[in-house]
C-alpha cells in the first residue's frame, strides 16, 4: 500500500519522466541528422523503460531496455553507418 508521503514523491518524478519523453519525441522528429535521431530515440526508449519500471511492470521495462534501447539502437546505428549521404545539408 502506498502511503501519502511516498505518493507525493512519485508524482514529480512521473512528471519529469513524461517531460523527458515528450522532449525526446519532439526532438527525434525535428532533427535533420539521422544519427542524432537514432540516439534521441535510444534516449526515448530508456526513459520509457524508467516509466515502465516505475509503474511496476519490470518485465516490460527489461524488454524495453534490452530490445529497443539496446539492440534496436545498435542495429539502427549500424544501418546508418552503411549508408552514404547524397546531398550536403
Amino acid at each position: 500500500m502506498v502511503e501519502r508521503g511516498e505518493k507525493e514523491l512519485i508524482i514529480p518524478f512521473d512528471i519529469i519522466l513524461l517531460l523527458f519523453v515528450l522532449i525526446c519525441a519532439i526532438a527525434a522528429i525535428t532533427v535533420r541528422d539521422l544519427l542524432s535521431a537514432v540516439m534521441i530515440l535510444g534516449a526515448y526508449s530508456f526513459f520509457m523503460c524508467l516509466i515502465w519500471a516505475q509503474m511496476g511492470a519490470v518485465d516490460v521495462a527489461f524488454t524495453e531496455a534490452s530490445v529497443s534501447a539496446g539492440v534496436g539502437t545498435i542495429l539502427m546505428v549500424a544501418a546508418i553507418s552503411k549508408t552514404t549521404r547524397r546531398s550536403k545539408d
